[in-house]
């Protein structure tokens, strides 16, 4: 596989799943438009209070967060791969009136747009496991943080990963041996959709991630871990507290999410 071909791929997707998200009742920007913040608390706890902060957002899809951490009073540049979702994330920016700035490009290319440094990078929910290299990911992290910046990321947690669609067995390697390639109908958002979805992604294990972020001189400050996610994604879910979702059969015995919290030397 050429160096880029799963960038090509994956890009494709995530284009077709845009207009399909925009209009889904899981993002509910009908809501958002009108003011409702998107940020889960997971996310919020470590963010703490951001007002006059600038922040970078990495993989920020059609810019729903971005524009909800400006509400909160940050300065906000969003990235992510997909032109379409980078549109709709300026088209939304300009109809509330807020002075985000979006750039579509891949993360491994962000030092080419991007001529700043920033007091927090962020990003969330369905991320590193579209990166083969996670340290050349974490560089990018230190390049943009200031002296002292602070590095926030929640995401699923990989043993989610291991399982089938439906959770019902072991299927995938914890561990990053192989590039996973995928064709699968529907999306997260909604899982009817009639689109077709063929992805290239990674999994990658806590200690891989861990090291990445460690060998490219970030200090870990906390490394949190949930029994639950703020996200109905997945199938089998139930939701047992407002916004906290299981998978029904495992309840509170595998971890879905994970948050961490890293100071740039």
């Amino acid at each position: 596989m050429n160096t880029d071909d799963y960038k090509d791929v994956n890009k494709k997707t995530w284009n077709n799943k845009v207009a399909i998200h925009v209009a889904s009742d899981f993002y509910n920007v009908s809501d958002f438009l009108k003011g409702k913040n998107s940020i889960p608390e997971i996310d919020l706890a470590l963010l703490g209070d951001i007002k006059g902060k600038t922040i970078l957002h990495l993989q920020c899809h059609f810019g729903q967060d971005t524009l909800s951490l400006a509400r909160l009073g940050a300065k906000c540049t969003g990235i992510d791969l997909s032109d379409k979702a980078i549109e709709k994330a300026q088209e939304f920016n300009e109809k509330l009136g807020l002075d985000c700035k979006f750039i579509c490009c891949d993360i491994y290319d962000t030092p080419k747009y991007i001529d700043e440094k920033f007091d927090i990078v962020y990003t969330s929910y369905g991320t590193i496991g579209w990166f083969p290299d996670l340290d050349k990911w974490a560089k990018v992290i230190t390049h943009f943080l200031k002296p002292g910046g602070k590095f926030i990321m929640a995401d699923f947690h990989p043993v989610l990963w291991m399982f089938d669609d439906d959770f019902k067995e072991i299927f995938y390697n914890y561990f990053n041996v192989e590039q996973i390639t995928e064709e699968e109908s529907g999306t997260y958002a909604e899982k009817g959709a009639a689109i077709s979805n063929h992805t290239i992604t990674w999994n990658h294990p806590t200690s891989e991630l861990l090291n990445a972020l460690l060998n490219n001189g970030l200090v870990l400050n906390c490394f949190n871990e949930f029994d639950y996610s703020p996200y109905n994604c997945f199938n089998q879910t139930e939701e047992f507290e407002l916004n906290k979702f299981r998978i029904k059969h495992l309840k509170n015995k595998i971890p879905m999410v994970y948050s961490l919290s890293a100071t740039k030397k």
